[in-house]
């Protein structure tokens, strides 16, 4: 699903990624870890295509994404289901409003985006929360919606960039058993970045760490250091 063949990523004299390979198969869950200024934002942002790797090449879903022109790039991104740390959640639209965006952007028909956002906010637990506006939910809630909103469209990757970083343990838990949950049920390929160490010695998943811009440990089963 995403192979990083040496890519190389600088700003100026600075060096966010080194001569950098993996590969993630399709149906992978993974945690990208290593502590700030490692590259794994980089490395997220080189996969959204927000920015082209200096060398090496990037191929996510066998497509080279350094060399998509860009008028392609709207098609490529709706493949993509991004979570952030701090939810990005319009204000001024509730719940279902939210969630049936990524939908409407691509002129669904309105019966099955009436679907889609219904399965999603069932999936996420959040079914009874549709017509409530992001100030009166809670963090966890918040996360939820951002996660509902990121699937509904069943995109074949999901990155989740910090996803627990603004939540209490519990809700920390909650919210990787859900991406667990939809891993299992939608089959997507999961790249979960995080410093949460708890999470990541306790789900005895695939780790991918990286220190300074390069590659520092691969392992299934991996364990946060």
């Amino acid at each position: 699903m995403v192979t990083a063949q040496k890519i190389t990523k600088k700003f100026g004299s600075i060096i966010a990624l080194s001569d950098l390979s993996f590969k993630i198969e399709p149906g992978e869950f993974i945690f990208l870890t290593g502590p700030s200024g490692s590259g794994k934002s980089t490395l997220l942002k080189l996969i959204l295509r927000e920015y082209k790797p200096d060398s090496g090449e990037l191929l996510v879903d066998g497509q080279s994404v350094g060399k998509l022109p860009a008028k392609k790039l709207h098609v490529y991104r709706r493949s993509i289901g991004v979570v952030f740390q701090d939810f990005r959640l319009l204000m001024d639209r509730n719940v279902w409003e939210n969630v049936a965006l990524p939908l409407q952007v691509k002129n669904t028909k309105p019966a099955e985006i009436s679907s889609a956002v219904k399965s999603a906010l069932d999936l996420v637990g959040l079914s009874d929360r549709t017509d409530l506006f992001p100030p009166q939910l809670s963090g966890g809630e918040l996360q939820r919606v951002a996660l509902a909103r990121a699937i509904v469209a069943k995109p074949k990757l999901l990155l989740a960039d910090e996803p627990t970083g603004n939540l209490d343990p519990q809700n920390a838990k909650s919210i990787l058993r859900l991406l667990k949950d939809i891993h299992t049920e939608l089959k997507t390929t999961i790249i979960m970045a995080t410093h949460n160490a708890d999470l990541v010695n306790q789900a005895n998943l695939r780790v991918i760490s990286l220190n300074s811009g390069k590659l520092s440990k691969d392992e299934s089963k991996g364990k946060y250091e």
